[in-house]
């Protein structure tokens, strides 16, 4: 996925600068045409390169563009998203397109938010409700027997493309794709979380891929109403104890950033739900203290709550800039918004610079208080509700 990298001057192999000038040579280009020209070059190096596990090469050559050529940056990313997440595959002499789709749900619990096998009922039932809802009439489907938590994401392109070419197969021969849970790093557990059903789908080749694609009757709008209506059920099993929202599926790195989005907002209202349940205080006896943390420039801003009439910070959420989001985007009037929405009447905005800086001891992240500090997040010790960072 597109996202900041850290400035890299090594020397780097062939097929990486032929990535960097392939790259360079599409942002650059006058037209349609040529844009397919450097597209299918590009498209057939990345291809090679994702075959052969390189995946230092095309971290480096995003790496130097990033520095050096922004446009090109991002058209490589663009390329090697996509070909990580769909391909070509053959099944009994008829060519199919196969895509990895991912379908986010946020979640938010005061206990742990599950994350883990997906009994094969279950599965079954996601998989008639997604393909009555979201995917084409043509559309094969296979998901992962496994509910991920962001911390279970394939680690990297290479094995993004491994992922999505093993439930393509899995598709196209309508297997269930058994996961060894055994290599899947352990979850950390936050309030508030994303986890994700993860699949694919195989079309026989330039047919339509979801239900908007083939129908004028159906939108986006109108297939995720009916997978929340039906397919919402399926789901409440897997996150016992949770309050959650299930947003649509799409392909595989569109529907990361989708959620990445969705899960700021959601954050917010989640840390306000559970403060007003955990010290039985309406939200109006809330106070919320914004302050950006920066490094070499603004990364985030850190929203600490505590009480209306005192200076302790009880939470946090973290608001990370995404995108294009920088010093100049009105992130801080779209967190007021959501704040007085949510009911926090009491809002302070501080405009100082504070350092990026974490917890030394416990590496947790520090929010301001109404005096300007940078300080731990504190539950009341009368509380016996688990203190918890939210992100």
């Amino acid at each position: 996925m597109k996202r900041n990298r850290l400035s890299s001057r090594k020397r780097i192999s062939a097929d990486a600068t032929e990535l960097g000038r392939l790259a360079i040579c599409l942002a650059e280009s006058g037209g349609k045409l040529e844009d397919a020209f450097w597209e299918k070059q590009l498209a057939d190096l990345v291809d090679k390169l994702l075959h052969d596990g390189a995946e230092d090469d095309l971290n480096a050559s995003l790496d130097r563009l990033f520095d050096s050529h922004a446009a090109a940056h991002d058209c490589l990313a663009d390329i090697i998203e996509s070909r990580a997440e769909c391909c070509v595959l053959s099944h009994q002499g008829q060519d199919f397109d196969i895509l990895l789709f991912n379908v986010p749900l946020l979640a938010w619990s005061r206990f742990s938010i599950p994350a883990g096998t997906i009994s094969k009922s279950a599965l079954q039932m996601l998989k008639v409700h997604l393909g009555a809802h979201v995917f084409s009439a043509s559309a094969q489907l296979a998901l992962a027997d496994y509910l991920y938590s962001p911390d279970q994401l394939p680690r990297s392109f290479v094995d993004t493309w491994q992922l999505m070419r093993d439930l393509g197969g899995s598709a196209l021969c309508n297997n269930v794709l058994k996961l060894d849970v055994s290599v899947m790093p352990e979850t950390n557990q936050f309030l508030s979380d994303t986890r994700y059903l993860i699949g694919a789908i195989a079309v026989p080749r330039g047919m339509p891929l979801f239900r908007w694609n083939e129908s004028e009757n159906c939108t986006r709008e109108s297939a995720l109403r009916e997978w929340v209506k039906q397919g919402g059920p399926c789901l409440e099993p897997l996150l016992t104890g949770c309050a959650f929202q299930t947003l649509l599926a799409d392909a595989y790195h569109a529907a990361c950033r989708t959620a990445d989005m969705a899960s700021r907002p959601y954050s917010l209202r989640a840390s306000v739900a559970f403060l007003q349940t955990t010290l039985g205080k309406p939200a109006e006896a809330l106070r919320a203290v914004i302050g950006g943390f920066h490094d070499k420039r603004l990364e985030e801003f850190r929203i600490g709550f505590g009480p209306r009439d005192g200076d302790a910070v009880f939470h946090g959420v973290i608001w990370p800039l995404l995108g294009a989001e920088d010093e100049t985007t009105d992130v801080v009037g779209e967190v007021e918004t959501l704040l007085r929405e949510s009911g926090i009447k009491e809002i302070m905005v501080h405009g100082q610079r504070f350092p990026f800086e974490f917890c030394d001891d416990c590496g947790a992240p520090l929010y301001p208080n109404i005096e300007g500090d940078a300080v731990h997040a504190e539950m009341p010790e009368q509380n016996n509700a688990p203190s918890q960072t939210l992100h």
